[in-house]
Order: C-alpha cells, then sequence, then structure tokens
C-alpha cells in the first residue's frame, strides 16, 4: 500500500463540481491529484498563469464534450487544496476565463486562511498534549 503524504482538502464547491463532470474526466482528474499527493505530476498538469510559478496548477482534460480543468495549489507542504473545478466554455483561444480566473483568486486566499487555522490548531493540539 503507497503512503499519501499529503491529504487533499476541498474549497467550496470544487469536490461536488468534479463529482458532476463525466466519469472519464472525474477518474484522469482524480489520478492527477493523487499523483500531487505523492509529491508527483501528471503530464497533463501545468502551472496556471498569473500566480507566480508552480504554486497554483491546473489539471487539462479534453473529451467529446469539451475541455475541462481542476486547479489546486501545492503551496503548502501538509495539504493539497483543491480551489476549483470546470468546464471551459468554447470562446477563442486557451486563456482561463476571466470569471474562473477570479474564483481560483478568491478560493486561494481562503485556502490560505484555512491552512493557517489548520496549523495553529495542530500547534494547540500539541501544546496541550504537553501540559
Amino acid at each position: 500500500m503507497v503512503d499519501i503524504d499529503k491529504p487533499l482538502a476541498w474549497i467550496g464547491s470544487s469536490k461536488e463540481d468534479l463529482l458532476d463532470l463525466p466519469r472519464k474526466i472525474q477518474r484522469e482528474v482524480g489520478y492527477a491529484l493523487y499523483l500531487a499527493q505523492l509529491g508527483l505530476q501528471s503530464t497533463n498538469v501545468k502551472p496556471l498563469t498569473g500566480f507566480g510559478g508552480r504554486g497554483v496548477l491546473e489539471v487539462i482534460e479534453d473529451d467529446v464534450g469539451g475541455t475541462y480543468r481542476a486547479v489546486y495549489t501545492v503551496k503548502f507542504k501538509e495539504s493539497i487544496y483543491v480551489l476549483h473545478v470546470f468546464q471551459k466554455k468554447p470562446k477563442k483561444g486557451r486563456e482561463t476565463p476571466k470569471e474562473e480566473m477570479e474564483i481560483v483568486e478568491i478560493r486561494l486566499k481562503i485556502a490560505e486562511q484555512k491552512h493557517k487555522e489548520w496549523l495553529k490548531k495542530g500547534k494547540d493540539e500539541k501544546k496541550n498534549k504537553n501540559i
């Protein structure tokens, strides 16, 4: 059995949104997230432009129904936060629509706050055990 280094945390409706996608897409995104938990990266993952580096990544999957994306962050060593899952509507260019980018930005801020709270809770619990 493989030991998973990092748990997944779902922000907003990202988990429900993933479950609404076609099964094939769910499997592919799920596998990419599993690899991320192991500290690896799927071949269908790339950095999301506009977030300064490799901290925010997107899984890109295509099928006959269209193009689907799942955005997650690996900024935190303790957990993978899934920020947004959506179907890219056909428009010209490969660029992620502004509305979707705004959702990612908002949810990244939420993930940062939740992570701070989670770390603080863990430190508090360790402190209380030492008393």
